[in-house]
């Protein structure tokens, strides 16, 4: 089941990508959370740093684990995974709410966020499911059966409220529907569902529709507390393309900055850690960033592509599409292209549940690789 031997096997690559962004996080979070004392004192591991850097060690305990179990016996596990995260997540709205959201379990002084692990359930899931259908997950059963298992933890992390989240369930589904052979029609659907979305959402953001203008007739349908998330002049918008836009060529430096230095910027550390990473490090920064989730998504995928079984390849290409739809949103946001939703930057913005599941998934993927050859 364990095998330490399949380590030696590792695409090291994978490793410095992510040492590479746990770097950047560290950076950026001791900048963002650091106190005038600790600026003058040149103090780096401020409380926050040293939190994070506890997940991260923690992260690398879970990453090496799952890199050497055998992936193929989670398919064993999967319907129980999917059935705990239902429960915890109908849990959730039996326990106080934090923050007036019923996202976190607050469990010895620590928030625990079971939504980041259901992204990853789901993948698992389908993965499961697609390859027990095989030729026939053409057939509208069962397209019915993967969307119903899609639909049940989306619908519950909607109602949260995390839109975030369940936004990124919808396109992680779609490609693993898409290849997995679900039929044609409903991927079609669900793909003109999410252009139309994206495209809607766009023009409001970037000035084609105006957003008052729609607004009695589009809050006929939706609450106007959900119609908000789409206003584009909130503080938090404009305030990220600030931090953004002062960065310049070559960024502020390394604690510099003068707007996110002064806290103009909310949730530095956690979603707004893209630009506040933009304002110190500049556009060459920004560059040198997406190069190593490029890197990240461009590894991902290959992965898939040598994949030895069906249940490996959709569930290495639904994890990389999970990370990845993960970075398109968050930057999306924060350029003022998307809503922002509260999905979290991989790796890089401050937060343990987010850091866990995301160090499982490349676990996973790893798990994967090392296995190319042995059947």
């Amino acid at each position: 089941m364990w095998n330490h031997q399949f380590l030696k096997r590792i695409d090291f690559r994978f490793i410095l990508i992510i040492s590479a962004l746990m770097a950047i996080s560290l950076l950026v979070i001791s900048s963002t959370t650091a106190d005038q004392h600790e600026i003058e004192n040149d103090i780096f591991f401020t409380s926050y740093v040293k939190n994070q850097l506890q997940w991260f060690v923690i992260g690398w305990v879970i990453y090496f684990f799952f890199a050497g179990l055998d992936y193929r016996k989670l398919r064993e596990w999967t319907w129980f995974f999917y059935i705990a995260i239902l429960l915890i997540l109908i849990g959730l709205f039996f326990v106080p709410s934090i923050q007036n959201v019923h996202r976190w379990y607050r469990i010895l002084g620590f928030t625990f966020q079971p939504s980041e692990y259901a992204k990853l359930v789901l993948v698992m899931t389908l993965s499961w499911f697609l390859e027990y259908k095989g030729n026939r997950a053409k057939y509208p059963i069962a397209a019915l059966q993967g969307i119903l298992i899609f639909l049940i933890p989306f619908f519950l992390i909607l109602k949260q409220p995390d839109l975030g989240t369940a936004l990124v369930l919808f396109p992680v589904a779609l490609v693993m529907f898409y290849l997995g052979g679900i039929k044609k029609a409903i991927v079609l659907t669900m793909t003109g569902t999410a252009v139309a979305g994206l495209i809607f959402s766009s023009s409001i953001f970037l000035g084609f529709l105006s957003h008052e203008t729609l607004r009695p007739y589009i809050t006929k349908i939706i609450k106007d507390y959900q119609y908000e998330r789409l206003n584009p002049d909130t503080y938090h918008q404009k305030a990220a393309q600030t931090a953004i836009a002062l960065g310049g060529l070559t960024g502020e430096g390394w604690r510099k900055s003068e707007f996110t230095g002064k806290q103009w910027l909310p949730a530095a550390h956690t979603d707004s850690v893209f630009p506040a990473f933009a304002e110190e490090f500049g556009l060459l920064g920004i560059i040198l960033l997406l190069g190593i989730f490029f890197a990240l998504v461009y590894c991902g995928f290959q992965v898939t592509t040598i994949a030895r079984d069906r249940f490996g390849c959709l569930l290495s290409a639904g994890i990389t599409v999970y990370l990845a739809v993960h970075i398109l949103i968050n930057l999306g946001m924060m350029i003022g292209f998307l809503p922002i939703t509260g999905v979290p930057l991989i790796l890089i913005s401050y937060g343990g549940s987010s850091v866990l599941a995301t160090m499982t998934a490349l676990g996973i993927l790893q798990s994967i690789y090392t296995r190319r050859f042995t059947f």
